[in-house]
């Protein structure tokens, strides 16, 4: 929220990820940023894709700067999720005049939620 609050819509995403950069490490929270990850389809490398951040090795933090978000960035954002095989992940879109996240769950862990849950709350207090 400090991102958005300081400073406000209508940047570029990289501007908002090297911003939140910043403020994890202020806080202390280790993460990877821009971190590679393999895609398999039925056991073949296909290609590769990036999570904007994994956070604390549990959560994948993906970022958008637009209007509105729409259910295909939610999908990538369940995508990565999946494929990273971290339990959930958080969509931060910092395009709109009030910042929108959304909290996108694995359904491989989805009996672990309320784990999830303190987890997220202690790493984006």
């Amino acid at each position: 929220m400090k991102v958005h609050n300081t400073l406000g819509n209508g940047f570029q995403e990289v501007i908002y990820q090297r911003c939140l950069a910043i403020e994890l490490k202020r806080a202390g929270i280790s993460f990877a940023r821009e971190q590679e990850h393999t895609i398999y389809y039925e056991g073949i490398d296909v290609g590769t894709r990036r999570a904007d951040f994994v956070v604390e090795d549990a959560v994948i933090v993906e970022l958008k700067a637009l209007i509105n978000l729409e259910d295909v960035h939610l999908a990538q954002a369940k995508n990565y999720v999946v494929a990273y095989d971290k339990p959930v992940g958080l969509l931060i879109n910092f395009g709109s005049k009030s910042l929108q996240f959304k909290k996108i769950y694995n359904p491989k862990y989805s009996q672990k939620q309320d784990a999830q849950d303190e987890g997220m709350n202690r790493i984006f207090k």
